[in-house]
């Protein structure tokens, strides 16, 4: 199990490549990479799970995965929204899918006294990064 910190600065160096800038969000929020394996069902892809604690209050930056993503709230509730989609509240066993290349405008925890935890489950090439910071 490897958990892993989030870098504050400008968060631009945010490849998976097995190192601690491998996601650019809050530099407290948690993330534990559970799993990170090859598919031997399908050459050329991975599949990544992760799990994320947000704080209460936390939010991430805007962003976009180059690989397919399905999140699970494990506690809490999570605030959602993908481009061109509504902002949607994800309670305590909910889930919603994103598709590879999707642009993540916001991923937050709705309680501002209350922690969220977040199973995010990802395929997606070795080379390929896990998260990518939206300029604005």
């Amino acid at each position: 199990m490897n958990v892993l910190r989030f870098c504050a600065a400008p968060l631009a160096a945010l490849a998976l490549m097995a190192c601690a800038s491998a996601f650019a969000h809050d530099p407290s929020e948690k993330v534990t990479v559970l799993q990170d394996e090859m598919l031997k069902n399908v050459p050329g892809k991975k599949a990544l799970m992760i799990e994320v604690d947000y704080k209460p209050g936390q939010s991430s930056i805007a962003h976009k995965h180059e690989g397919t993503a399905m999140a699970y709230v494990i506690s809490g509730e999570i605030i959602s929204q993908v481009k061109g989609e509504a902002a949607k509240t994800f309670k305590t066993g909910e889930y919603w899918y994103e598709p590879a290349g999707s642009e993540h405008m916001v991923s937050k925890n709705a309680s501002a006294t209350r922690p969220a935890r977040l199973l995010v489950f990802m395929v997606l090439a070795p080379d390929e990064k896990v998260l990518i910071p939206l300029e604005h």
